[in-house]
């Protein structure tokens, strides 16, 4: 299969399949919040004020996080540092810079709305836009796929050489599993009445485990010290001993939650 064409012309325009792919992805993740916010009760304005800062504050802390870690590169090669349509965004960065901006505006926006049920509620959004942000994002940009291979399945990427793991495809893959798996803990946390922060712990604790394994054999030169690979077990570990804490705390009666859908919302 040859590689998909990563920009194409509408006249004197050059438009890049990257980012097209990256806008299509936030949309959906908004619409998609938006939906589970509404369905549970809540108002949205918060959220339709705050959205675009979010965005921006996720791609800023993207960037900034994969320039430093790969600082020699951009060091000899300073007019690639604004290309990001060449690739090079952290998802960790994203988080990193994303989750406080929100969390600040949720909590002048939208202060009736918990952050653990915020968490809750945008943990499948997050996991669904991931799917589609692979196949929209790395599987479009210049060097998305991962080690050369001369497997059935290698695909060809502009500006590799060769066949390679479509890495992409399989993080979409993963990806699609959890948020099914997260629709499923969803509805059984709500109908054992679990605390609120569990999902968003279970989503942090699945995620992490196959990003780790996905850099150690696909992705990076196999190594433990991978700065991806040693934050992935981090946060797997911190999600594991965050659920054990949740969970053995005191139980503390808590009325149903009326204002919620009865089922699982996807």
């Amino acid at each position: 299969m040859r590689p998909v064409p990563v920009v194409f012309h509408v006249g004197p325009l050059t438009i890049h399949t990257y980012g097209i792919g990256l806008a299509i992805t936030f949309y959906f993740a908004y619409r998609y919040y938006d939906r589970r916010l509404k369905h549970n009760g809540y108002d949205t304005q918060w959220l339709q004020r705050s959205f675009l800062w979010i965005i921006g504050a996720a791609i800023v802390g993207a960037r900034i996080v994969h320039i430093a870690a790969n600082i020699n590169f951009y060091i000899h090669n300073p007019g690639e540092i604004l290309l990001i349509w060449h690739g090079g965004l952290s998802s960790y960065g994203g988080l990193l810079f994303a989750i406080p901006t929100a969390m600040y505006l949720k909590s002048r926006f939208a202060p009736e709305l918990s952050y653990a049920r915020a968490f809750d509620l945008i943990a499948p959004v997050l996991v669904s836009a991931w799917a589609m942000g692979r196949l929209l994002g790395p599987q479009l940009m210049i060097n998305g796929g991962g080690r050369p291979t001369n497997a059935w399945y290698g695909l060809q990427y502009a500006g590799q050489i060769g066949y390679r793991i479509p890495v992409p495809l399989f993080q979409a893959a993963e990806d699609i599993l959890i948020f099914l798996i997260l629709l499923r803990l969803e509805k059984y946390f709500r109908e054992h009445n679990s605390p609120d922060g569990a999902l968003i712990g279970a989503a942090a604790l699945l995620w992490n485990i196959p990003r780790f394994s996905d850099e150690y054999f696909w992705l990076a030169v196999p190594r433990l010290w991978d700065a991806v690979e040693v934050f992935s077990l981090v946060v797997v570990a911190a999600s594991a001993i965050y659920l054990l804490i949740l969970f053995n705390k005191s139980p503390k009666e808590k009325a149903p939650r009326t204002t919620e859908i009865q089922s699982s919302e996807i």
